[in-house]
């Protein structure tokens, strides 16, 4: 037989379950609107009716005690948070090299009025103008001029490209201290959810900003993360410490050791032209520390692009990477043009009847920075050798001059001047650019497909919400009615019965 007042309790039962349910869902809606979080339900529990028994089988039945509320759990898929991360990370990394190859061409100006190809172009035509004006002092002027444009030219090249790699080398500094911050975060998570799971807690809020962390650090480089059952006795739902290691390195690097409860910390190593030679990670609590050659590294993220971009150390010991490349070829360029333009103009002679003398000069180590007219053309350009046979008036050697610049013998390779090679070099870039510009368009797309995916899962639907609220809300009417009638019965049975007759 069950109680008299069984019916209150189970009636009271039902009014705090759907009381409780009417709560989570009004967080819910409260947090519609807060960056990662993670929409949640209460999980109900039917009440056990069996009871010990002296009767065989040591158990009986009885009437159903009601419901109690058993959780409150994260609508969470966790593989799709994997699909995501790994989106994450590769579609950062194509954004990250896209961003730094748009400051490159935003430097090189193509095509533009103040380019070097322009630049170029002015000089060809004042040395074209001086094949019939050999004798003329300004045209002189104006060719020794426009040559003094190509070396600033050049020198401003320069000193941007160290600007902007410059800038890269901050970039990854920020980024690395951004990524020990997030670990140092993490583990904090951990330890903070260590000392609540054992307990039979769920700590939901903490999960939410553990996965925003882990959001943040999968645009930094690619990771892998798994859970570990807390001791004690924790929930079935609960997740778990988490253990984050780094992907795509050549050997077992752990970021967040959950087991231990540490972290390990970043540091970068760079030559001295700022070029990337390791990464290091070491995790003080342990003692452990690992070394990551940079042409190991192949965790993909904005660490990764930049240092592409910036230059790092090979695996032959060479430097590498795109601004690097990009200011060889120019060098390159450089070399062969000056050489050939000073060869040519030293077989000339000038208006003083000399031999031409090394129209432009450069400092070997730095040609691009050092690039110069020879001054004492710059201050006499009647030392332009444009002549062949010594008259005043012969412009024979200002044709072979203006012939330089696409001239295919210049040691560029076969059948490449050096406009050609420049041409070549600002199509690569261009070519190179509109590949990682799809690319990041790709990535952003399959990006966005699996954040809708998880979105659809554990983001908050507030038509959603509106319909549990309106569903609990009629579940606590009806529990309060089903008391209040059990309250009318028992009033009858306590204060009418035995009345009759007085």
């Amino acid at each position: 037989m069950v109680s008299t007042f069984h019916g209150l309790e189970v009636s009271k039962r039902a009014l705090n379950a759907q009381q409780l349910a009417l709560y989570t869902t009004s967080h819910n809606i409260s947090n519609a609107n807060t960056i990662g979080y993670t929409r949640q339900r209460v999980n109900f529990e039917q009440i056990s009716s069996l009871t010990s028994s002296r009767e065989p089988g040591g158990v009986s039945g009885n009437v159903g005690s009601g419901v109690q509320a058993g959780s409150i759990q994260r609508i969470r898929e966790q593989f799709l948070d994997v699909q995501y991360r790994t989106e994450n990370s590769k579609h950062n990394y194509y954004f990250t090299q896209g961003r730094a190859l748009k400051q490159l061409e935003d430097l090189l100006n193509e095509p533009t009025e103040v380019n070097l190809a322009f630049v170029f172009e002015d000089f060809y035509n004042s040395l074209q103008d001086l094949i019939g004006n050999a004798d003329h002092s300004g045209t002189r002027e104006i060719v020794a001029q426009r040559a003094q444009a190509i070396a600033d030219t050049y020198q401003y090249i320069d000193t941007s490209l160290q600007e902007v790699r410059d800038d890269l080398s901050s970039q990854i500094d920020v980024s690395a201290a951004s990524l020990n911050s997030i670990l140092s975060q993490l583990n904090a998570i951990n330890v903070e959810i260590a000392g609540i799971e054992p307990h039979g807690l769920v700590p939901n809020d903490l999960y939410d900003e553990r996965d925003r962390l882990l959001d943040s650090l999968s645009e930094l480089v690619d990771i892998e993360v798994t859970y570990e059952r807390s001791s004690g006795m924790p929930s079935p739902i609960a997740e778990g410490i988490a253990t984050v290691k780094l992907k795509n390195v050549g050997q077992e690097v752990t970021l967040v050791d959950g087991a231990s409860r540490s972290f390990s910390q970043v540091e970068i190593s760079y030559d001295d032209d700022q070029n990337i030679e390791s990464f290091t990670f070491t995790n003080e609590e342990l003692g452990e520390t690992v070394e990551i050659e940079a042409a190991n590294f192949d965790s993909r993220g904005a660490i990764k692009a930049n240092m592409e971009m910036l230059g790092y150390i090979d695996e032959n010991g060479e430097v590498t990477g795109y601004f690097n490349e990009i200011r060889e070829d120019l060098e390159t360029m450089l070399r062969a043009f000056v050489e050939k333009f000073n060869e040519v103009h030293q077989e000339g002679i000038d208006l003083n009847g000399d031999q031409g003398l090394a129209f432009f000069e450069f400092d070997d180590e730095d040609p691009l920075g050092t690039i110069r007219v020879n001054q004492a053309i710059l201050d006499d350009p009647d030392l332009i050798a444009a002549s062949l046979n010594g008259d005043s008036g012969d412009g024979t050697n200002a044709i072979n001059l203006s012939e330089v610049y696409s001239n295919q013998d210049v040691g560029l390779g076969a059948r490449t001047s050096v406009k050609s090679f420049y041409q070549a070099l600002i199509g690569n870039l261009g070519v190179k650019t509109q590949e990682v510009n799809r690319m990041t368009n790709n990535t952003a797309v399959l990006r966005q497909q699996v954040e809708e995916n998880r979105m659809s899962v554990s983001s908050v639907s507030l038509d959603e919400e509106m319909s549990n609220l309106i569903k609990f809300q009629h579940a606590y009417n009806a529990a309060a009615r089903s008391m209040t009638a059990v309250d009318e019965m028992l009033d009858r049975i306590i204060n009418n019965m035995g009345l009759v007759g007085r």
